[in-house]
């Protein structure tokens, strides 16, 4: 009878983990990575750095993931809600293809000689994939997301000049400002 219990129970709990939405996403975590998105902006908009723009934020987004990802971690532990199953894995999931476009296309636009239209692709991407990853989460991930796409959109049409300024607002100030929404609402 006590296995039997323990099965329902275990049942349960999984139907219930897998049917929630995933909202472990910290305010602390989006100001974390929106600082690294200012630091990134102010360091490639340097004369020394200027021509070196897309690895400052390469960089930046090898600091800003692992920072981010770690805050989401011990934010769902305090939480008590795991990373690796659920609504969690499915958030992550819907997110990566957008990520992975972006990659792909970093390096096509690069291979192509047309580096101007990176930046806007990235914001567009991310955007995408955070708006589809919010089926999964809080309603205000996704008006992150379509902010995101905005700001990517206008930057694909936007001066060259504006590049470090744009990524900057998008990967610097909506994070920061997201997050500190997220806080607010009691969300780390």
């Amino acid at each position: 009878m006590d296995a039997h219990v323990l099965g329902t129970l275990r049942y349960i709990r999984e139907t219930m983990d897998n049917a929630g939405s995933f909202s472990a996403v910290p305010g602390s975590a989006g100001i974390a990575m929106g600082f690294t998105g200012l630091v990134a902006a102010g360091t490639a908009s340097l004369p020394v750095f200027a021509s070196h723009w897309m690895l400052v934020w390469l960089v930046a987004a090898c600091i800003a993931v692992p920072l981010g990802s770690a805050l989401m971690a011990q934010n769902a532990s305090t939480k008590g809600v795991t990373l690796y199953r659920g609504a969690a894995r499915r958030f992550v999931l819907c997110l990566c293809p957008a990520l992975t476009a972006g990659a792909a296309l970093t390096f096509a636009l690069v291979e192509a000689g047309v580096e101007s239209l990176i930046p806007g692709t990235w914001l567009l991407l991310y955007g995408a994939g955070t708006a589809a990853a919010s089926m999964l989460s809080i309603p205000l991930i996704g008006a992150m997301g379509l902010a995101f796409m905005l700001l990517g959109a206008i930057t694909l049409f936007a001066a060259p000049d504006w590049t470090n300024l744009l990524l900057g607002t998008g990967f610097g100030g909506l994070h920061i400002a997201f997050g500190a929404v997220l806080a607010r609402r009691d969300y780390g």
